[in-house]
């Protein structure tokens, strides 16, 4: 079967409007934050802690990390190593409720 031929879709001013009110958003920094796991310790064990000290996290190896946007859980992804850098890799999307 052969490729059928893109078919053109008319934007309505409806369509514009939104993608104009969107763009007025896309040049706002936001901070994002991965989170590996979290664990709990009294402060005088933090305070023992030494150079090469481990901190075992409520997390296993292979699950997956949460991923942050402005304080707010939008994500879980798994850690990926990008030449010679730390990366994340999105696998879930957090659906949020709406206010």
């Amino acid at each position: 079967m052969a490729d059928e031929p893109a078919t053109a879709v008319e934007m309505t001013d409806e369509d514009a409007q939104e993608l104009m009110s969107l763009e007025t958003v896309y040049d706002i920094p936001v901070q994002i934050s991965v989170v590996l796991g979290k664990t709990s310790m009294q402060v005088n064990q933090l305070l023992k802690l030494g150079r090469g000290a481990v901190i075992e996290l409520d997390r296993k190896v292979g699950e997956a990390i949460d991923i942050y946007v402005n304080n707010r859980l939008v994500a879980r992804g798994e850690v990926v190593v990008v030449e010679d850098r730390i990366g994340v890799t999105m696998t879930e999307i957090i659906k949020g409720e709406k206010h």
